[in-house]
């Protein structure tokens, strides 16, 4: 498959597209700055664009396949989450799979993990701005499907075992919401070569 991938230098990005790229897809790494970006591969293509552009999305999506979002803002305001959303729905693409946050999934009913007491504040902005995107997705009328990890994320093992969800936020029998990234990069795959959540949210954990 041919995939434009936005974020390639992040934690996520990274592993996304290197699972892409174990796989066989073709991969288009979408950066801001391609001289900063140092990653060979064969199947691998480098083009330099902006996520907020929406005639950039436009452009970068024609005769893609797919078009995967591990977009962050670091340390920039977190509300660029919104902008980064319209600007995707606005380029139209084939189909298009967000990593998204965890914060919007359920803990008890009626309940998100973003809401309840011991949610750590320092992660508090982000998550709710990743929350206020996800409706800009579900207003569109296009096939996408936002990716939730588990409450904790970090690089670790790719086993190819863990589970996954809707809504709810995925524990383990000691009550603990843990993936590695790689595992997410091989749930996100899975999801590029077997689609199972089509205009939906779903969620990876152990």
């Amino acid at each position: 498959m041919k995939i434009a991938l936005y974020g390639p230098s992040g934690m996520i990005g990274k592993r996304i597209m290197e699972e892409a790229l174990h796989r066989g897809h073709e991969v288009t790494a979408v950066v801001r700055e391609a001289s900063k970006f140092t990653e060979v591969n064969q199947n691998l293509f480098v083009e330099e664009g902006d996520i907020m552009d929406q005639a950039g999305v436009t452009s970068v999506s024609a005769g893609k396949d797919v078009v995967i979002s591990a977009y962050g803002p670091g340390n920039g305001d977190p509300r660029s989450l919104l902008a980064a959303a319209h600007s995707l729905v606005a380029g139209r693409p084939k189909r298009l799979i967000v990593v998204g946050g965890a914060g919007s999934l359920e803990v008890a009913h009626g309940v998100q993990l973003v809401d309840t007491p011991d949610f750590p504040p320092a992660w508090k902005q982000l998550a709710l701005a990743h929350r206020d995107a996800l409706p800009i997705f579900k207003n569109a009328d296009l096939d996408w499907a936002y990716v939730s990890p588990a409450a904790f994320i970090e690089p670790g093992e790719r086993t190819g075992t863990f589970r996954t969800g809707t809504g709810r936020l995925i524990v383990d029998e000691a009550g603990q919401s843990k993936i590695s990234v790689e595992d997410f990069a091989v749930a996100i795959l899975n999801e590029v070569e077997r689609p199972h959540f089509i205009r939906q949210q779903f969620t990876v954990g152990y």
